[in-house]
């Protein structure tokens, strides 16, 4: 482990903020501009649920893939292929042609964009890692996701604007920022030391195939409906897979993932949180964006606004966790943090039917103060616990455990927002005489954008005026639901970090260089 600075840390730490920042900025940007993506290329409800969720699931299967190929190939040279690949698919999306292939071009570039996340975050982390001392990694970390998180607050505003403008600039913004981070790399010219050894192709199949039939069973059961054969053959088969690539890896000689590791307590507790954490944090941007725009009718720059109440909370927290990692641990800013965000959601969820900022914005600070004092403490202190030329797989691990939490979170809250949207509606048209199905098509056309609300009142005829005022409350109702459903997930976090999380900090030395594999080093 690094005892003292490197020579440049500084424009390394840079130049690797640069770099993921990029990822950090699509998670929410992406989420501002949906509806305007979906009225103007005709997407379907899980179209664009899959618009959000493929990049998600594509991180969340390769990250594994690019940790260890990072350790094996060189972090620097991982970075910089990733940071191509990713503006090269920003720029594709962007390019989205209009008619019926642009639903299939927009996941299928999404997914690439992901995979070049993919490649490219694992090997950034490790090079922070490497460039600073354990004693200085909390602050550095803090830095990191700090302003990585406030580069992620300019996609709400820079959304915004950017979508009354041409949503197709939200991909282009990625172009200039992934120019700066090149250059700045270049400049920096961070360690690039290889580890050569055999890349598991076996289990990166595995992985990607498990993952993406659980989400996909999960994501579309309220499409399909849970009494459909497609649903529990897509979870079943996906949870088979992944059981198969457990025991593949705990049994092969140069696995994908060394799943021996979680028999360290600490890094096991940290990826336990980071995952019910994850669940919460990436998808609140697409349901608060979905939110203020169906239930409060802003605009998008108005969306943004909204979304950044909660970075107000986050960016300030993050450096309070970071600090307190360094002096004392992480135990005592995790579990502070994931019990002030199981309160902050619960009540932000509580708020929603208020249809009021001003009764809101408190328990969204609540909220972004919880997430931002867990999020680097509980990050920092997995990767603490690791020698350093694991830290790019034991960073895809980490990486893998967030956004897989991420990917089920969306895929499991928004199938049920769909679900209870849907309920809400029926019951509040069916005491004015609307009929069922007339209900559902207005449950469905909300999220379409307007065109399709258009005909759908058109069908409505005289009482589409009466049917459309129930929309804001209906799906106010069933948000709330879904943000107690993140704040529970937070309270889970809670009592996995007070019942397990070890006291104390990672001191120098306390993981040895040379061992053979991750789990024995930690």
């Amino acid at each position: 482990m690094a005892t003292t600075p490197a020579r440049n840390s500084k424009l390394i730490l840079a130049a690797m903020i640069f770099a993921v920042s990029m990822t950090f900025i699509d998670q929410t940007i992406v989420a501002i501009s949906l509806p305007t993506i979906q009225e103007d290329v005709h997407l379907s409800t899980t179209g664009s649920q899959w618009i959000i969720n493929g990049y998600l699931l594509a991180l969340s299967a390769l990250f594994a893939f690019g940790g260890r190929l990072a350790d094996i190939a060189g972090h620097r040279k991982m970075v910089v292929l990733g940071t191509i690949v990713f503006a090269t698919a920003s720029a594709l999306c962007g390019a989205t042609p209009t008619g019926s292939a642009a639903e299939a071009w927009l996941i299928v570039f999404r997914i690439i964009q992901g995979a070049g996340a993919a490649i490219m975050f694992p090997a950034a982390l490790a090079i922070v890692l490497e460039s600073f001392p354990v004693a200085e990694r909390g602050r550095a970390m803090a830095i990191f996701f700090g302003i990585a998180g406030g580069l992620t607050s300019i996609g709400p505003i820079a959304g915004g604007y950017l979508t009354e403008w041409t949503w197709r600039s939200i991909f282009w913004i990625n172009i200039p920022v992934a120019i700066i981070a090149l250059f700045l790399t270049w400049k920096a010219k961070p360690d690039d030391t290889r580890h050569p050894a055999k890349l598991d192709y076996k289990g990166t199949v595995l992985v990607c195939g498990g993952m993406g039939l659980l989400v996909l069973g999960l994501q579309q059961s309220a499409i399909w409906g849970w009494g459909d054969v497609k649903t529990w053959a897509s979870i079943l088969i996906g949870i088979g897979i992944l059981i198969w690539f457990v025991k593949d890896q705990l049994t092969s000689s140069n696995p994908l993932l060394r799943l021996r590791i979680f028999e360290n307590r600490a890094f096991a507790v940290d990826c336990a949180v980071l995952f019910f954490l994850m669940i919460a944090f990436v998808p609140l941007f697409f349901f608060a964006s979905e939110y203020a725009q169906i239930s409060l009718g802003e605009s998008a720059s108005e969306t943004g606004l909204y979304l950044l109440i909660f970075f107000a909370g986050f960016a300030t927290a993050t450096q309070w966790g970071g600090k307190m990692l360094d002096r004392i641990g992480a135990r005592r800013p995790v579990v502070l943090g994931c019990a002030i965000g199981a309160v902050g959601f619960w009540l932000w969820g509580s708020s929603m039917t208020h249809l009021s900022v001003s009764e809101q914005w408190y328990y969204i600070v609540l909220a972004g103060i919880g997430v931002g004092l867990v999020l680097s403490p509980a990050n920092t202190d997995a990767l603490n616990r690791v020698a350093r030329g694991r830290y790019g797989e034991a960073t895809g691990i980490t990486q893998t455990v967030r956004n897989f939490g991420s990917s089920l979170g969306l895929a499991i809250l928004g199938s049920l927002l769909i679900t209870w949207n849907r309920s809400n509606l029926e019951n509040a048209l069916g005491s004015k005489g609307v009929p069922k199905g007339k209900a559902d098509a207005v449950a469905e056309c909300v999220s379409q954008g307007e065109a399709a609300c258009q005909k759908v009142g058109s069908a409505l005829g005289s009482k589409a005026g009466e049917v459309f005022t129930a929309v804001p409350m209906s799906f106010a109702e069933a948000t709330k639901d879904v943000f107690h459903g993140m704040g529970i997930a937070l309270a889970i976090a809670f009592v996995i970090a007070v019942k397990f999380m070890p006291d104390g900090k990672v001191e120098e030395g306390d993981v040895v260089e040379d061992e053979p594999s991750v789990g024995a080093a930690a």
